[in-house]
This record gives C-alpha cells, sequence and structure tokens, in this order.
C-alpha cells in the first residue's frame, strides 16, 4: 500500500492532511499512533476509500483504493455484527456479500475462520450473546474470511477490558503470522503498539503528517508474558512516550505537562 502527497480537509475547512505521504511493505505491520484529534480514524478511512482526498492518490498493488477493492479488510472499533444472527451466519453475511461460492461452501468456509479464531464451540450462539471480545473475534473472522491482502484495523480492541484487550494482541499476532496480511492498525495506546508492530508511525496533530517513525526491533512470535518484560520493550515504550509528549507540546492548546517518568526493567 502507498499513500502519495495526499491532502484532506472537512467540509467546514478544517485541514486534517497536508502533503501526507506513508508505504506499508508486502506483510508488514505498522501501527499508527498519535493524540485523540490527530486524524488516525480519518487516514483510514481514507485509506479503505469511505472518503476520498482532496489531492494525491493512495494505491493498493498500482490500483486506486476503494472499498469495493478484494485485496482491502477493514476491521471498525465496534464489532458491526447483526444480533439476531448466529456468530456463523455473521461470518457467512461477508461471503454472501461478496458472492463468493454456494450457501454450502459460504458456510464451511465461515465454521473454517470461526474455527482459526477459537470460536467453533459458539458457531450458533446469536450474536448478542456473545462477549465483547467473541464479538470482536467475529468481525475479525468475518473480514479474514474474504482474505484480505491488506487489513485495516481502527482500534479494534479499544473497548474491551485490559485481559481480553491483551488476549486479541496476541490472537491478532497469531492470525497475522499465519495469514501474512498488509496490517496498519490505528490505536492509542503505546503498549498495544509497541507489541504489535515491525514499525510504529507517530502522527501530528492537524493538520497531520507523520512526527516520526520507530522500527521495533522485538523478537516474534511475541507474547504478554515474555515480550512485555523485555528490556527493548519499556526502552521502546519510553522513547514512545517522549515522541507523543513532543507531539502534545506542539498543540495550539497544548497544557504543559509534567515530566513523565521513565520505566526500568
Amino acid at each position: 500500500m502507498s499513500v502519495d502527497a495526499i491532502r484532506f480537509s472537512y467540509a467546514n475547512g478544517h485541514k486534517v492532511f497536508d502533503h501526507f505521504s506513508l508505504k506499508a511493505r508486502p506483510g508488514e505491520f505498522v501501527a499508527i499512533l498519535g493524540p485523540s484529534g490527530c486524524g488516525k480514524t480519518t487516514l483510514l478511512n481514507l485509506l479503505a476509500g469511505f472518503q476520498a482526498p482532496g489531492a494525491g492518490q493512495i494505491l493498493i498493488n498500482g490500483k486506486p483504493v476503494s472499498p469495493e477493492l478484494p485485496e482491502l479488510g477493514y476491521v471498525f472499533q465496534a464489532p458491526q455484527l447483526f444480533p439476531w444472527l448466529t456468530a456463523l451466519e455473521n461470518v457467512r453475511f461477508g461471503l454472501r456479500m461478496a458472492g463468493q461460492g454456494s450457501e454450502a461452501q459460504q458456510r464451511e468456509k465461515a465454521l473454517d475462520y470461526l474455527r482459526l479464531v477459537g470460536l467453533e464451540p459458539a458457531a450458533q450462539r446469536l450474536a448478542h450473546q456473545l462477549s465483547g471480545g467473541m464479538q470482536q473475534r467475529v468481525s475479525l473472522a468475518r473480514t479474514l474470511a474474504l482474505e484480505p491482502g491488506v487489513l485495516l484495523m481502527d482500534e479494534p480492541f479499544a473497548a474491551l477490558d485490559a485481559i481480553s484487550r491483551n488476549t486479541m494482541n496476541e490472537e491478532t499476532l497469531r492470525l497475522w503470522a499465519e495469514l501474512g496480511q498488509t496490517v496498519l492498525f490505528i490505536t492509542h495506546d503505546i503498549d498495544e503498539a509497541v507489541f504489535l508492530a515491525d514499525r510504529v508511525i507517530v502522527l501530528n496533530i492537524a493538520p497531520g503528517g507523520i512526527h516520526s517513525e520507530l522500527a521495533i526491533d522485538l523478537p516474534r512470535p511475541r507474547s504478554n508474558l515474555v515480550t512485555r518484560r523485555l528490556p527493548a520493550f519499556l526502552d521502546c515504550r519510553n522513547e514512545l512516550m517522549e515522541r507523543i509528549s513532543q507531539v502534545m507540546a506542539q498543540s495550539p492548546v497544548a497544557i504543559p505537562a509534567r515530566p513523565l517518568p521513565e520505566l526500568t526493567a
């Protein structure tokens, strides 16, 4: 995926991006980090083709981006499930809308992806009967079943409790390692960004651009019990805390902040 010098403003004239560029390598896991109001979700909507830039271009495999591209998948902040359908039928819904296969083939594939996210036993439960973490797994399975090459994830675990969130972070990395998609993951959580990503991009306050990038050279596979205790994890966390502090200091409405304490192993 490549983003080349895009510009975007809201209808009221508020400028969000000005000559913004970004590239993600095939199979790379990129976390996009920034404070509230820096344009993270707007950027993902542009990458998905839900909104169009005023200038510049966004390409996936050399093709202009659009919501209809089969190479593109999107996981929203909220699960976006039909509460009256079962987990299986929610996953199958995406396949049915895409016209992929017969009803029997759709059911088989939907069950395969529920199995992949560990929810085969809950296949016949209605969506409203599932916990928040289980609902987000169903949402993820529905997107993955369409086999996109690029996966856009907009703070998908922000509403979960800390234990469920950490579990879903591990699950996301397991699926990414198995399926090999390029992932662009929006978050405002520094620990989450460090744990997941190959590279973290820090955004400036709008009009947004890239403040800086940080390569995350932590060994894979990663686990909550091991990775989050590594000195290198804490070093990356401290560095990103400092960079976010710099971004906040540049805001026209910035409030002077006390120095952030550094964490050590």
